[in-house]
């Protein structure tokens, strides 16, 4: 896969990651991928990653995520972003960093890192400017 084709593969990704449709969502998944949202344990399998997010929709749903920087080589993309949720009647701001990697025109690894504590004190209070610097 050639550089630009991989990074309009993922933004297209985080546009369905947004829609929270599980099979729309899972379809992006090699059959083995691996998706780990760490600080979490990693999911494994196209199934696997299908049911984590459709129970992850059932708690909060996903608004606009940001990409502040999105960069590739190959088939490895990076992204800088701040993805947006509501949880309960709070908005959600985590600044994250993610990886993916391709094969054959579907994610066969993604690595998100991010401040766990940071959204847990937003879903407790409403985020600030300073929080997503």
């Amino acid at each position: 896969m050639q550089t630009m084709e991989s990074v309009a593969l993922i933004r297209q990704f985080i546009e369905a990651c947004v829609r929270a449709e599980p099979d729309e969502f899972a379809a992006y998944f090699t059959e083995d991928a691996i998706w780990w949202n760490a600080p979490w344990s990693a999911v494994k399998g196209r199934a696997a990653i299908r049911e984590a997010l459709r129970r992850g929709a059932e708690r909060m749903t996903a608004l606009p995520w940001e990409i502040r920087h999105i960069v590739a080589e190959g088939s490895v993309v990076m992204t800088e972003r701040v993805d947006n949720f509501v949880v309960g009647q709070r908005h959600v701001s985590v600044p994250c960093m993610g990886i993916f990697e391709l094969k054959d025109g579907k994610i066969a690894a993604w690595r998100d890192y991010w401040d766990v504590k940071q959204f847990e004190a937003q879903v407790v209070s409403p985020p600030t400017e300073r929080s997503l610097a």
